[in-house]
Formats: structure tokens, C-alpha cells, sequence
């Protein structure tokens, strides 16, 4: 049955998938879930093979610009040309889809195999069935923008952005490899297409509480790993995430550094964060027993794929600090405790890998402030434990 403006409409889907709407000959409306755009498509073969040509959106192309477009592509088909021969020349490939699987193959190299899949199973369900079956070089801004803000209106803010920034990169790697013509997702803010970020609260205790929780988790007699894991958070001021899925390529213990990845960092920099005498001494001691695995902190069934990240959590749980510490929360401590023992902001935020969004104000560098940050970790560190012991050392 042919299409009508009047059923065209009323359309909308509901459902996780694209749904097809067909107008005879080829011709039919895609229209993706959750807002994600309705386009107009004609599916047809060529020399024995199956082609699809995207002819534009609807309703920015009616349903009468649609059939005509279509009609042009059945001539140009009766005729032996294909009618998707001069986009796909135009794109350097083909579909969103296309450049997507490149970028994946190649990106996945450089970062863990856990965070990889954690993207890819990210980008299969909540974007490609919005720009999956684009062709690269007419996805436009607005297409990226909806896509986005179908998952942000979800109540999932933080995949939204990740999305939009994974987006951003896949088109930089098709301009650079020549399948992609432009970046539509380079000038777009999220401030300014999805809802406010939330700021998280990460329970932490008082200073006066921090005694007690650190000589809990010097007493810890569960996993010697997890138990190391939380110090070593606690004295890199480091994400926990950071911390687990730490691989031994990163950490230099003679030189008192470990390096992590711009991948891993999800900045456009690596970050370095120097060891003190203590972490040098975790770290030491850690190698003994997984010094033979690629993570230092593998998991117990797969030592390919890194300690759970709630494992930390579930030890405060064991120690008694349910709701009232979290692993994150050691870095509002940390950020606390510096403040007031008298260290300018500036090194404490480079600690932190904290950066300005302005690029103008802040380029970061992984290695800025190094020997200032150097100085502070040991006196961190020192710091630290001289709460537990319930020594006061003079502010710097």
C-alpha cells in the first residue's frame, strides 16, 4: 500500500529498532527510534548486489520530492548506472555505519579490550540505529544533535556525552583516511543540546574521621589486591576506574611514575601522576603476585579483564563506611586535605587531572607542575599517614 502525508504524520516508532515503511518499488521511509529522524530510502540491486541510496529527510524532503527523487534513481538504474555511484564517490565509502567500523577496528588497539566493548555495545544500541545507515557525508549536525538528545532525554546524561564525543572521533578518522568529507559533530557543545550534569556527591568522612577509616583499611584482612587498590587511590588521589584497570606498561616504579593514556583518561592528553615512596612500595609489592599479567590488578576468574570496579566499594561496605565512604570520595579528601595544608590550587587540580575546557586558558600537559605535584605526593602521602598515627606535621 502506498504512503499517504496523512499516515506520514502520525508516524512515529517506539520501539529499540528502525522500522521500515514502504511505498512500492524500493522506496520506503526509515524511520529510527526514539526521535532519532525518519529518511527517505531507495533499496534496490546492482550487478547482482543489494544497494541502498539515501534520497534526504523527511519531512524536509515531502512525499512527493521523495517519489520524484526515487523516479530518477529507477531511470538511472534502467539505464545500468547506479544511482549511488556519485554519493558513494562523494563519501569515500558509504554509511555512518561504514566509517564506524573502521574507527572501532583501528581505536580498539590502543585502549583495553573491557573499555572497547564497553563503546562498541554503547554506540550499536543507543546510535547507529539513529545515523547507522547515513551516508557519511549527509549527516548533518542535526541528526547528531537528535541522536544525542534521545539518549539524554533517557535520564542518561553521561552516555550522551560519551556518544557525542565518540562521534567526533569517528568522523576524525574518516576526514583523515579520506572517508568522511567533514566533522558535522565538531562544533557541538554539550551545554549547549543536553540537560545540566548533575554533580555527583561522593560520600567521604570529616578530617577528624579520617584517622579511624585509614588505619580500617590498613587493618583490612579480605583481598590483598582490593586492599592495596584502595590505598593506592587514596595516595595517587587517582579515579578507582584508573586505579584497577592500571596495567603494568603504565607504571615505571624505579623512576617513581605511572603514565595513563589518553584513552584511558578520555582527554586529549596522557596524565602522569608521580609515586610516592609508598605507592612506589605498593606497586612493588603488587608485581609479585601479578607482575606476570598484563593488568596489575586482573580479576579472579579473567585476568585479561581488570578487578571489578565495585569491589572497592563492597570493602568500605565490609569495614562499616556504607554511605559514608566511597573510593571517589578519597579525591575530595585528598583535594581537602592539600587546600589546607597550604598547596596552590594549581597543582592540586594538575594532581587531579582536573583542566579548564577552555583551550585558550589551560592547554593541558600531562607533565605539568610535575615537580611541584612530585613534592606534594610524598608530602600527601606522609600526610596520610601520619593521621592514622595521630602525628601532627607542620603545614608546608
Amino acid at each position: 500500500m502506498n504512503l499517504t502525508d496523512a499516515k506520514l504524520r502520525k508516524t512515529k516508532n517506539d520501539t529499540a529498532k528502525p522500522v521500515k515503511m514502504s511505498d512500492g518499488r524500493g522506496l520506503y521511509l526509515q524511520v529510527n527510534p526514539k526521535n532519532g529522524g525518519k529518511y527517505w530510502r531507495y533499496g534496490y540491486r546492482h550487478e547482482g548486489k543489494q544497494r541502498t541510496l539515501t534520497l534526504g529527510e523527511y519531512p524536509l524532503m515531502s512525499l512527493a520530492a521523495a517519489r520524484d527523487a526515487h523516479a530518477d534513481a529507477r531511470r538511472q538504474l534502467l539505464s545500468g548506472i547506479d544511482p549511488a555511484a556519485p554519493e558513494q564517490q562523494e563519501q569515500g565509502g558509504g554509511t555512518f555505519a561504514d566509517v564506524f567500523e573502521a574507527w572501532l577496528a583501528h581505536w580498539r588497539k590502543s585502549v583495553s579490550e573491557r573499555h572497547a566493548g564497553m563503546v562498541e555495545r554503547m554506540m550499536r544500541a543507543q546510535v547507529l540505529p539513529a545515523l547507522g545507515g547515513l551516508g557519511v557525508a549527509s549527516v548533518t549536525t542535526l541528526n547528531i544533535v537528535r541522536a544525542v538528545q534521545s539518549i539524554d532525554q533517557d535520564g542518561k546524561n553521561e552516555t550522551a556525552q560519551r556518544a557525542l564525543e565518540t562521534i567526533r572521533m569517528i568522523f576524525r578518522h574518516g576526514i583523515v583516511n579520506g572517508l568522511a568529507p567533514r566533522n558535522p559533530a565538531a562544533d557541538i557543545k554539550p551545554a549547549d543540546v543536553l540537560s545540566p550534569v548533575k554533580s555527583e556527591n561522593f560520600a567521604h568522612v570529616s578530617a577528624p574521621e579520617i584517622p579511624a577509616l585509614w588505619r580500617a583499611i590498613n587493618g583490612y584482612h579480605g583481598s590483598a589486591a582490593a586492599k592495596i587498590a584502595m590505598k593506592l587511590v587514596a595516595y595517587t588521589g587517582a579515579r578507582p576506574s584508573m586505579v584497577v584497570e592500571a596495567s603494568w606498561s603504565e607504571v615505571d616504579i624505579e623512576a617513581a611514575r605511572w603514565e595513563i593514556s589518553a584513552e584511558r583518561m578520555k582527554m586529549d592528553t596522557a596524565h602522569i601522576v608521580p609515586l610516592s615512596r609508598q605507592a612506589c612500595e605498593l606497586f612493588a609489592a603488587l608485581k609479585h603476585f601479578t607482575g606476570h599479567t598484563a593488568l596489575c590488578f586482573p580479576g579472579d576468574r579473567d585476568t585479561a579483564k581488570p578487578m571489578s570496579n565495585n569491589t572497592l566499594g563492597k570493602m568500605l561496605e565490609r569495614l562499616g563506611y556504607r554511605g559514608k565512604q566511597t573510593p571517589h570520595g578519597w579525591r575530595h579528601i585528598f583535594s581537602t586535605q592539600m587546600h589546607e595544608l597550604g598547596y596552590e590550587e594549581r597543582f592540586i587540580e594538575a594532581a587531579l587531572a582536573h583542566h579548564k575546557r577552555d583551550k585558550v586558558a589551560a592547554v593541558y600537559n600531562k607533565a605539568a607542575y610535575l615537580a611541584q605535584r612530585r613534592e606534594l605526593m610524598q608530602r600527601w602521602s606522609d600526610h596520610l599517614d601520619s593521621l592514622a598515627a595521630r602525628v601532627v606535621i607542620a603545614a608546608a
